[in-house]
């Protein structure tokens, strides 16, 4: 395989310069390896000649062979096109080009046998093709055969430079005409041959131009097994690197900080998973080696206790800990929420963020150093080199997707023995991709809400039902309840969002006269945000207009209803986020997604999911199968460290758990990839990490 990776697509027979240069900006293809693993998008039926008779508009595509009776432009540049009459014997089809036809018109040979492809359409009764595909008889008789034609996303700007579907898929064939012998084999031939896998060779040439559905089918099967193992396979190996190399502190006493806590401080039972979590993270910060652990758990399942739990440990085991959140506002709460909770217990808190004073930064610069200072809450501010711990233990980060590899990584660098970690998300990950993104992790998940909680009534409306919303909330407010109303906020149209969410901000002023609304939005100075947000937290305004900033860590139990404007152009992972809002406290509460008419059918089944179900797992699970790992957090960014090239982590979940249990084999019985039956296992791995692919994870 190497060989082709060093074969410049310059050279390819049929691109040149200008086409290698658009190859290259527009789909990082830069050498032959580039293009084999650009993969079709789609495939079509080949392998089907029909008569012209049988031709009818409800075909998707349909292929013909005749003669050309007749051609005709029509209008003059710009406005003109070329019409040609073709026929079989059986009947005639109009054959329309509205541009290229210069090109086409010199290339037809009335002689010649054509095979014509297309979409069949009607115009004035008549049956026609527009802009068909063209190809001689006895030509196509020299091709790769392939029942099946492969489709390829292209670009506008490669149409433009001659580069279509059709031409990449020329192309592919020059490399298999142009490239002599096989193509060297990526995979050890015991995996092969023990698991019935196609050849590398065969698999790229029947992914390109397969002679029949069943020869496609493992041909796909083999590559993208290919791909997630070697994913498996450095993820696992990493983690057997760090358990084996990187010791961790060792936790071995539960003391008098724990004990008080637990007797004095909580009220209500914990649940079983929070006791089973608990367990899973004391056995790790007991073994002598480094904890690193994902701490799943849905909205309001009481993962912040289970930390400030895991912290308390670190303190009776006279370590200092801290916890990084995404947000000054998230961060406040957490600072707000454990220093309540701890009062009391004569422990040390302290806040650290952009925004905290001078002389606050020294008072904690120097607690921290001395010891003094115990707990540390903060923000991207934790990472900075003057903060300086003097036997940092345990660190806890929230909304870990939210923070970069590197920045995680500086914070484990605050001790010379590197902390224990527990990172934690309220986006419930499926199984699929935390085995993929988090897969050196162990994992825990609180999957129990505690007793009590009601869960949330959720509604879908269309906008024609805005007075029925508006009825619903005036009853919600004259109990005293309060509103979140939240508007989309995409890069791509932030002066179209902005200008939704002031409109939003006075209609909801003008319908509801008797109660004050509050606005917040990612763009306010973060002291204004505050005040707003405490605003709304302390009952001063009753209705809260924004945008997603208060997705995540916004605690307002006396909030009840939550409206989602334009509800389509979210994902369902972040409506679920947005809807775990409300809910906590006492009341019922709601969730209303207000969507326009005009939906997809993937839109309409992302509604039903959210109307019909509030278990966290499930909507995760039901995202990744709609929308692809790709934009799971609504945002185009989902943690995903590579691009996968064939497989996609919502279908291919058995694929993928085959390829991590052949992975573990193997480094069970060669954990560092030593023997020589795995020589091209190491190859492998060293070509990727040459290629610069973000494997680094978490640790």
């Amino acid at each position: 395989m190497s060989d082709l990776a060093m074969q410049n697509i310059n050279y390819l027979p049929g691109v040149g310069p200008k086409k290698a240069e658009l190859l290259k900006q527009e789909l990082k293809v830069a050498s032959y390896e580039d293009l084999l693993y650009y993969f079709p998008y789609k495939y079509v039926d080949r392998s089907q000649f029909y008569a012209i008779r049988e031709v009818n508009t409800k075909l998707p595509y349909i292929q013909v062979k005749g003669r050309f009776t007749s051609l005709s432009t029509v209008g003059t540049g710009r406005q003109s096109r070329m019409t040609a009459t073709f026929t079989d014997g059986t009947g005639v089809l109009e054959l329309i080009w509205f541009k290229g036809h210069k090109y086409v018109k010199e290339s037809i040979n009335s002689e010649a046998e054509y095979i014509v492809f297309g979409k069949p359409s009607a115009f004035n009764g008549k049956i026609n093709i527009v802009h068909p595909e063209l190809e001689k008889v006895n030509e196509a008789q020299v091709k790769i055969s392939s029942a099946l034609q492969a489709f390829y996303n292209t670009t506008e700007k490669m149409k433009k430079g001659f580069l279509n579907s059709k031409a990449i898929s020329k192309l592919q064939q020059n490399v298999f005409l142009s490239f002599q012998g096989k193509i060297s084999e990526t995979l050890p031939a015991s995996i092969l041959e023990k698991y019935k896998l196609l050849n590398l060779h065969e698999s790229l040439k029947a992914i390109h131009f397969p002679p029949n559905p069943q020869l496609l089918e493992k041909a796909q099967l083999r590559l993208k097994f290919e791909e997630l193992f070697y994913i498996q396979l450095n993820i696992l190996r990493q983690r057997n690197q760090r358990t084996s190399n990187i010791k961790g502190h060792l936790f071995g006493t539960v003391g008098q900080y724990l004990n008080e806590f637990y007797a004095q401080k909580i009220p209500f039972e914990l649940t079983n998973a929070q006791k089973r979590v608990i367990k899973e993270i004391r056995r790790d910060m007991g073994s002598g080696k480094q904890m690193n652990r994902l701490l799943q758990g849905d909205v309001g399942s009481g993962k912040t206790l289970v930390a400030l739990m895991v912290m308390l440990i670190a303190l009776d085991n006279r370590f200092q800990t801290c916890l990084m959140a995404p947000t000054e506002i998230l961060a406040t709460q957490h600072f707000e929420t454990i220093s309540q909770m701890v009062e009391g217990l004569n422990i040390k808190v302290a806040l650290l963020t952009g925004s905290s004073k001078k002389k606050e930064r020294e008072l904690i610069d120097k607690d921290l150093q001395s010891g003094e200072l115990q707990i540390l809450i903060g923000t991207h501010a934790l990472l900075e080199d003057k903060v300086v711990f003097n036997n940092l233990g345990l660190v806890v980060v929230d909304e870990q997707h939210r923070f970069g590899v590197a920045q995680r990584a500086r914070l484990w660098r605050k001790n010379t023995q590197p902390p224990h970690v527990l990172v934690m998300t309220a986006t419930p990950i499926p199984r699929t991709l935390a085995m993929t993104i988090y897969g050196d992790l162990e994992v825990s998940v609180i999957d129990e809400l505690p007793p009590g909680r009601k869960p949330i009534e959720t509604a879908h409306y269309f906008h024609n039902r805005r007075n029925n919303l508006n009825k619903f909330i005036k009853g919600e407010l004259d109990k005293g309840r309060q509103v979140y109303v939240v508007y989309p906020l995409i890069e791509e149209s932030e002066k179209m969002d902005f200008k939704n969410l002031g409109e939003g901000y006075e209609y909801m002023q003008r319908v509801f006269p008797d109660y004050k609304v509050s606005m917040v939005h990612g763009k306010m100075r973060p002291a204004e945000k505050d005040e707003a947000m405490q605003e709304f937290a302390s009952n001063r305004s009753q209705i809260l207009v924004s945008t997603t900033v208060i997705e995540v860590g916004v605690n307002v139990p006396n909030a009840s209803v939550m409206v989602i404007e334009s509800a389509e152009r979210f994902g369902l992972s972040q409506l679920h986020q947005l809807r775990g809002r409300v809910g906590r406290g006492a009341e019922q509460s709601f969730c209303i997604l207000m969507t326009s008419y005009k939906l997809s059918d993937e839109t309409r089944k992302r509604m039903d999911i959210m109307t019909r179900s509030t278990d966290g797992f499930e909507i995760a699970e039901a995202d990744l199968k709609l929308r692809g790992p790709g934009d799971l957090e609504g945002t185009q960014q989902s943690g995903l460290p590579f691009t996968l090239k064939i497989a996609n982590l919502g279908r291919d979940g058995q694929i993928l758990q085959f390829a991590r249990q052949v992975a573990e084999a193997i480094l069970s019985n060669d954990p560092l990839l030593e023997k020589q039956e795995n020589y091209i296992l190491n190859k492998q791995l060293k070509k990727l990490a040459s290629e610069k692919m973000n494997w680094s994870m978490i640790s």
